[in-house]
């Protein structure tokens, strides 16, 4: 067994429900696990071969947990953040140019640019959305990030979230996105000792048939997995449900019986009061994409959500894994919604983007640091001109904090990055590539489909 590794000096921001913080403490990682949290004089005599790090103008705080994300998006950044879908008929589907196609190796990397930023953010676990995750599962893995892969199934035969067209069931789709959930998870589901889980995902209540959220459901008790699903994302989703299924897309879901505490539903823009209680009363957690949310002028109404029962997390969707700006942009997002100005707390916003996230995506021994909890963890530089003075550091760090203040991360008691290096990927290999990879599919889209708008400031392939 490894030695144990001792933080010394640090504030330790447990990430508790009760705001806990112990200042010039220690904290030990023995294996996966912390094993205690203490004084100097303490710990560096019980622990008297551990590998000492200095904590000095450090946080230790717990990872952030994205509940919501699909890392091959960031293909469209600085595109898509521009093109969202009207919010009052008449509607049409969530974006209006499409993806450019890629290479399942060039998919893969551009996934690994996400996860990139994701690590570097500070994230320790994420939660991918996405269709044939199976063709980049290892390289994931490979990131030592803890994962729950949500591969993705729907029977819509036409369209989009939000689409017009009406719905006609395909036998055909929906048996080939269970056949891609049993399969990936027959294969990733407890790899990497555990740190790699295999949910599922149905696509949206407006893509996917009452047959279909049934098989979705029987799989899921089969195989007792975390599932997702976007959810009262788009007014257009909401109004195709009703002309659909003659009722509201929650209400929709709560009569299949498929709503229950092992489903995260994300964005919950677009619900009536009794949605809300619905989904409260199922125990569910809502995935709350902050960022994406602002983009798009429309936000949940966490407040009333959360009292109806449901545990509130936080994702970054599209375009973006920095799980920094998204806690921030949650708690403002909310206040301005409320109109008030004390309420949500950066103490509850940090709640919601660590341990209510590791909550959401089952894994109950996670999301904050104390004794026997899993060592999912980051170290912050604190002497940074915006962190100072150092009175009230989780509050500073909500309001202020940036991705750049985060030096360390820690997954199982694993350093996935050190002292500001990523240890597990080839960065500058994969920024590199990305970038030619997305600037040379765009321009090939838009070359071969001249009926395309160009996005204002378009930067051709070099």
């Amino acid at each position: 067994m490894q030695p144990a590794i001792l933080i010394d000096g640090a504030t330790i921001v447990t990430g508790d429900a009760a705001g806990t913080i112990h200042h010039g403490s220690t904290i030990a990682i023995e294996a996966d696990r912390i094993a205690a949290i203490g004084t100097s004089a303490e710990l560096l005599a019980r622990y008297p071969a551990a590998t000492v790090i200095n904590g000095r103008n450090r946080a230790v705080m717990p990872g952030f947990a994205n509940t919501h994300t699909h890392l091959h998006l960031t293909l469209a950044r600085g595109i898509f953040e521009d093109m969202s879908s009207p919010n009052a008929p008449p509607f049409d589907a969530v974006n209006r140019l499409p993806l450019p196609r890629l290479s399942d190796e060039e998919h893969t990397v551009m996934c690994q640019l996400g996860a990139l930023e994701a690590i570097r953010s500070g994230t320790t676990a994420l939660l991918e959305d996405n269709i044939g995750i199976a063709r980049y599962a290892r390289q994931l893995a490979d990131t030592g990030l803890r994962l729950v892969l949500a591969e993705r199934a729907w029977d819509k035969a036409v369209g989009n979230i939000g689409g017009v067209e009406p719905f006609e069931a395909s036998d055909a789709l929906a048996d080939a996105g269970l056949e891609r959930m049993e399969r990936l998870h027959a294969e990733w589901h407890g790899a990497r000792g555990g740190r790699i889980a295999v949910g599922l995902a149905a696509w949206a209540p407006d893509m996917c048939s009452p047959r279909l959220l049934n098989r979705i459901s029987s799989l899921r008790e089969k195989l007792d997995a975390v599932c997702t699903i976007h959810l009262n994302q788009l007014w257009g989703e909401v109004a195709a449900v009703q002309r659909e299924r003659g009722c509201l897309p929650t209400e929709y879901l709560h009569a299949e019986g498929f709503l229950n505490d092992r489903v995260i539903a994300a964005h919950c823009r677009c619900m009536t009061c009794s949605e809300e209680n619905l989904l409260g009363r199922s125990g569910a957690s809502v995935a709350f994409n902050s960022c994406i949310a602002a983009r798009r002028g429309l936000s949940p109404r966490i407040a009333a959500l959360q009292a109806a029962g449901c545990n509130i997390s936080i994702g970054t969707d599209n375009m973006a894994e920095d799980m920094v700006e998204a806690t921030r942009t949650a708690m403002f997002m909310e206040r301005i919604r409320r109109t008030d100005g004390r309420e949500p707390t950066p103490e509850e916003a940090f709640g919601w983007a660590t341990r209510n996230g590791y909550r959401a995506m089952g894994t109950t021994d996670g999301g904050v640091l104390a004794p026997g909890m899993k060592a999912d963890l980051v170290v912050v530089r604190t002497d940074r001109p915006h962190l100072v003075p150092r009175m009230r550091l989780a509050s500073t760090f909500v309001h202020q904090g940036q991705a750049a203040d985060i030096e360390s991360v820690m997954v199982d008691g694993a350093w996935i990055m050190r002292d500001g290096a990523v240890l597990t990927m080839d960065e500058a290999a994969i920024v590199d590539e990305a970038d030619r990879i997305a600037r040379r599919a765009w321009a090939r889209l838009l070359q071969d489909r001249p009926d395309l708008e160009v996005p204002p400031g378009f930067s051709p392939a070099p």
